[in-house]
């Protein structure tokens, strides 16, 4: 196993670029403005000095040393440019979002009339009790195009989070409806412009468009195709396959999230490499040539986006997919970080709110620990376990470290057998994902096909719910710890001293020995 050296030329733009989009989306918009034409005024100056130190080396005619023009302008100026993109951009978007009739209606908490297109999946609310009944409620993004209220109508372009009954648990993603209800403001830097409390049923107005309504029949028919699947894997193959868990049992979730296995039904990553692998495998079995396989990659990878929904991990894993693609097919060797460093800085220009999502988070640390440090852990533990036995162990170990920090905010807890219980599902994710997706796409045509591939989808997914129990029923499977930034910065401090501890073992053991 030969240590290789990471490029992280691109780290430091992403996370001036990740720092500026959590700055940006908590701003006035004039704020912002002021804040991105600095940084692009900033950038502009550098610019200026990296190309006149250039030009006055070319022309010198004294010998030009290396690294005349500083080495930090250029990456100051990276910076810069990123900061400005971000800024720039979400400058802009908060314009539209907070301007015009839709604003001034937030402001006043009153009751309006919307029309708009649902941007995702009805979700249930975990407590209905808080509205003052027990009938259910569910919450769905609804991207707003006009409103009215107060006798004014007007234009809008911004999402409000709807809260609803059972009447909207099945509106179908990309469909057009009206609805009437109240407007209560959302907090400064959400995703969000407004909460849209809605007590009546939803209008239509216009169905999803061809593709969405395509999408809705394979996703239906999937549901359908695991009918008769035991509970356990019933909720979990749609889950694994299109990350629909509107079927998973709650206890299952439950020890999912004891065990650390959450990400299995939260489509990232890992999905995207198994269905990139697996039609990357069939297309050169049939012998397509490189640039054909590309292409056949990428629109395997744009389509799985469609299914799934552009939700923050599946954006940051699809964005990444098409680096590597372009990389591919341009014939360069793929390099992960500057990869996902691009990743990173594109996603945030287009969206600064994702910045903020804790999906969109721990999909970047997972990428970035996988990345950084499966290598240093596998080269410490070689010591004790074989080479490929080590790889293993230290691909989840690596993620586990990279996302723990971050997922003690959200529950102040350490999954103990995390390492472990991701090893054990590893080879049953796999067949679990291809089998799920392929039933999938066969199901809305051929029902009985459907069903069987949903089947051994199913007896892969039964293996993973019997991991998540298992290591849940465990003594000790959840280990306290403190919540909040403290607990987040303490658990970071402790997991860089293990690390360091193990991959520089035999250096520390030699400078306590006498």
């Amino acid at each position: 196993m030969r240590p290789s050296r990471a490029d992280l030329r691109l780290a430091p733009a992403a996370l001036a670029a990740w720092a500026a989009a959590l700055a940006v989306v908590a701003m006035p918009v004039g704020g912002a403005f002021v804040l991105g034409v600095s940084a692009a005024v900033g950038a502009g100056l550098v610019g200026v000095v990296v190309v006149v130190g250039r030009r006055g080396g070319s022309t010198s005619t004294a010998p030009v040393q290396a690294g005349s023009v500083p080495g930090g302008l250029g990456q100051v100026l990276l910076v810069l440019l990123a900061v400005a993109g971000v800024v720039l951009g979400g400058a802009a978007q908060l314009g539209i979002r907070e301007g015009g009739l839709l604003g001034a209606l937030v402001d006043q908490r009153a009751t309006a009339r919307v029309v708009g297109t649902v941007r995702s999946e009805p979700v249930p609310l975990a407590s209905p009790a808080s509205w003052g009944d027990r009938e259910e409620r569910y919450r769905l993004e609804l991207a707003v195009e006009q409103v009215t209220g107060r006798g004014r109508v007007g234009s809008a372009a911004a999402p409000v989070l709807v809260l609803a009954g059972p009447a909207w648990a099945r509106v179908a993603y990309g469909a057009r409806l009206e609805a009437t209800g109240r407007l209560e403001p959302a907090g400064r830097g959400e995703s969000v412009v407004a909460l849209f409390v809605v007590r009546g049923s939803p209008r239509p107005v216009d169905p999803p468009g061809a593709v969405n309504r395509v999408v809705g029949r394979i996703r239906v028919a999937l549901l359908t195709a695991t009918d008769r699947l035991a509970p356990d894997p019933r909720g979990l193959v749609p889950g694994i396959a299109v990350g629909d868990t509107s079927r998973l049992p709650a206890d299952l979730n439950d020890a999912m999230r004891v065990a650390g296995l959450t990400h299995v039904t939260a489509v990232s990553g890992a999905h995207f490499a198994i269905i990139g692998a697996s039609v990357l495998g069939l297309t050169g079995l049939v012998g397509l040539p490189r640039r054909a396989r590309v292409g056949v990659v990428a629109a395997a990878m744009g389509g799985f986006v469609l299914l799934v929904h552009p939700e923050p991990s599946v954006l940051r894993a699809a964005v990444m997919g098409a680096v590597g693609v372009g990389g591919l097919l341009l014939g360069r060797p793929s390099r992960a970080m500057p990869a996902l460093g691009v990743t990173v800085i594109a996603l945030l220009v287009a969206d600064p709110w994702l910045a903020r999502s804790f999906g969109f988070v721990l999909s970047v640390l997972a990428t970035a620990g996988i990345v950084l440090l499966t290598v240093p852990i596998a080269r410490g533990l070689a010591r004790v376990v074989p080479e490929r036995v080590g790889i293993a162990i230290a691909v989840p170990l690596a993620a586990q470290s990279a996302c723990a920090p971050v997922v003690v905010l959200l529950t102040p807890a350490l999954a103990t057998y995390a390492v472990p219980a991701n090893l054990a599902v590893a080879l049953a994710l796999a067949p679990a994902t291809v089998l799920g997706v392929l039933a999938a796409l066969v199901a809305p045509w051929w029902a009985f096909g459907g069903a069987v591939l949903a089947q051994g989808a199913g007896w892969a997914a039964a293996w993973i719910a019997w991991v998540a129990r298992g290591c849940a029923g465990l003594p000790g499977a959840q280990l306290p710890w403190p919540g909040g930034p403290g607990g987040a910065a303490l658990l970071a401090a402790v997991t860089v001293a293990a690390g360091i501890a193990v991959v520089h073992r035999d250096r520390i053991r030699q400078s306590l020995v006498p």
